[in-house]
């Protein structure tokens, strides 16, 4: 089984807990704390990945970090059951497939918007709002500057890819006169 769908497992059974004490965000915003810990550090990252350690050195390391960081019983139980199935591995894919499942939930959007310019606030706000009609759902905008676009806006809502830049209507223009780009 591929590990995607076992992280997809393991984050719907966490999810169904957090749905139980409702306690969606409170959840996640644990689980990305120690998903960031191990991501930032190397060693730990490779300590938990490497067989060599057994189940009770890195139950113990994970205890130690748990008590260093402010986690709730629930997330820390569930942290530990990760490693003893060893699959805290998988962590970072547990943490967006739980993401998914929150968002839905809260019926949550989140969007990449991508310019060649700096947006006003003005503007920022009228794209956000015209996102959320589009939608149906609450929009969280990440927004980037990308100089290559030339001009316009490029917006990812999902798997779905909005492209107005200038760079790609150019594309289109010589494609249609049958240049080699």
């Amino acid at each position: 089984m591929r590990s995607s769908n076992i992280a997809k497992r393991y984050a719907r059974a966490f999810f169904e807990i957090a749905r139980e004490d409702q306690k969606y965000e409170s959840y996640y915003g644990e689980l990305t704390i120690f998903s960031s810990i191990l991501e930032d550090n190397k060693n730990l990252k490779e300590l938990f990945l490497n067989p060599v350690f057994d189940r009770d050195e890195k139950k113990a390391v994970v205890k130690s970090m748990l008590q260093k960081i402010n986690i709730s019983t629930t997330t820390a139980n569930f942290l530990k059951l990760l490693v003893d199935k060893r699959r805290i591995g998988i962590l970072p894919e547990i943490e967006n497939a739980y993401r998914q499942l929150m968002d839905d939930t809260l019926k949550r959007t989140r969007v990449n918007v991508r310019t060649a310019f700096p947006l006003s606030a003005e503007l920022s706000g009228k794209l956000q709002e015209r996102l959320e009609e589009m939608t149906g759902k609450k929009v969280e905008m990440a927004i980037s500057e990308d100089a290559s676009l030339l001009g316009g806006i490029v917006v990812g809502v999902g798997d779905t890819l909005y492209d107005g830049s200038i760079k790609t209507q150019l594309r289109n223009i010589r494609n249609l006169l049958g240049e080699e780009i």
